[in-house]
C-alpha cells in the first residue's frame, strides 16, 4: 500500500531522510533506514573539505530551529568511504554542492557508482559566497548546473530549490528544462537570526542561518502546489514534516514522497515508522489503495 516509485527507484514507503540530519556516516544512514525510512539522503558534501562555521551553529526558536552549519564536510573522496558502507538494500541519495557547474559535475561523477540518485543543493541560505541559494536564485545558473551534472552522470538527478525567490516556478521549470529528473521542495527559509537579549549579540557564530521545522510547512506545501501545476517531473516535498498529516498534505499538493529532517531532533529516527503507520491507517480509512492515488488530489476541480 505504501510502496511508490520515483525516477524508477523503488521505495517501500514515501518517506526519506532529508539532507543535513544523521547523514554524515554510513552507520547513521543505515540506522535511519532500519528505523523505517523509505530512502536516505546524505549530508551535503563538496569537492574539497570544508570546515563550515564555528559553534554555535544551531539555535531553537518558536516553530523550529535556525542553523548555520556552513555545509561542513570532509570532501568527496573521504565521503565515498561512508557511501561504500551503506547497506546495498538502502535507496541512497547523495546531496552535493559546489561553486560552479564544473564542480557540481565533478562531484556527481565521482559518486554516481555508489548512489541511486543525486540531489543538487543549489538552495542553502547560509552557504559561503558562490554556493547554495546564490545559484538557486538564478534561473540561468540553475540551468547550467543541472545541465552539467546531467551530462556527467547517468543516475537520476533531483534539484533542491530554495523558497527565497520571487518565483519558484520559474526556477523549477529551468531545472526541468535542463534535464532534472525530479525536484526537491524546499530547503530552509531565511536567512533568519536570533539575538541573545543578555549579551545583545547574535546567538549563531554566523549571525544568521536557515529556518527549518514545523513553522515552514505551509510555505513548503504552497511551493509544491504551485510547482506541481507547471512541471512534468516528480516532486519530493520537504519542510516541517512531523507526522502523517503533514505527509498527506504534501502528497495532496503534488509530492510523490516527503523528506523528514528537523523532526528527527525531537522524535528520533523512529518518527519514520510513526509517519508510515499513521499514513497507512489514514489510507485505509479514506479508501486509498496506493500512494499514487493521493498525489496532486488537491488540484482536482481547481
Amino acid at each position: 500500500m505504501l510502496r511508490t516509485r520515483i525516477c524508477n527507484i523503488e521505495l517501500r514507503n514515501p518517506t526519506m531522510l532529508a539532507a543535513g540530519v544523521m547523514g554524515s556516516m554510513a552507520s547513521s544512514l543505515n540506522r535511519v533506514y532500519r528505523a523505517g525510512a523509505g530512502a536516505v539522503v546524505t549530508k551535503s558534501f563538496s569537492l574539497e573539505p570544508n570546515e563550515g562555521y564555528k559553534n554555535p551553529t544551531t539555535v531553537e526558536v518558536t516553530g523550529g530551529i535556525i542553523n548555520a552549519i556552513g555545509l561542513s564536510n570532509p570532501g568527496v573522496e573521504a565521503f565515498k568511504e561512508e557511501l561504500r558502507g551503506v547497506d546495498d538494500d538502502v535507496p541512497l541519495i547523495a546531496s552535493i554542492y559546489g561553486s560552479s557547474p564544473e564542480e557540481f559535475a565533478r562531484v556527481a561523477a565521482s559518486v554516481e557508482d555508489y548512489v541511486d540518485m543525486i540531489e543538487l543543493n543549489v538552495s542553502c541560505p547560509h552557504a559561503m559566497a558562490g554556493c547554495g541559494a546564490s545559484i538557486g536564485q538564478d534561473a540561468g545558473l540553475t540551468f547550467r548546473v543541472v545541465s552539467a551534472v546531467k551530462d556527467a552522470v547517468g543516475v537520476p538527478v533531483s534539484t533542491k530549490l530554495t523558497p527565497n525567490v520571487t518565483d519558484i516556478v520559474e526556477i523549477a521549470k529551468s531545472a526541468e528544462d535542463a534535464g532534472s529528473d525530479a525536484l526537491t521542495l524546499i530547503n530552509s527559509l531565511g536567512p533568519g537570526m536570533k539575538i541573545d537579549i543578555k549579551t545583545a549579540k547574535p546567538v549563531l557564530s554566523n549571525a544568521f542561518g536557515g529556518m527549518s521545522g514545523p513553522a515552514i510547512k505551509p510555505v513548503a506545501v504552497r511551493c509544491v502546489y504551485d510547482v506541481y501545476r507547471s512541471v512534468e517531473i516528480p516532486i519530493i516535498g520537504a519542510g516541517g514534516v512531523r507526522d502523517f498529516r503533514d505527509a498527506v498534505e504534501f502528497l495532496f499538493a503534488g509530492a510523490v514522497a516527503v523528506q523528514v529532517g528537523t523532526a528527527i531532533m525531537y522524535d528520533g529516527p523512529e518518527i519514520f515508522m510513526g509517519i508510515c503507520r499513521g499514513l497507512e491507517r489514514f489510507m485505509i480509512e479514506e479508501g486509498f489503495s496506493s500512494v499514487d492515488e493521493m498525489v496532486g488530489l488537491a488540484h482536482e476541480g481547481v
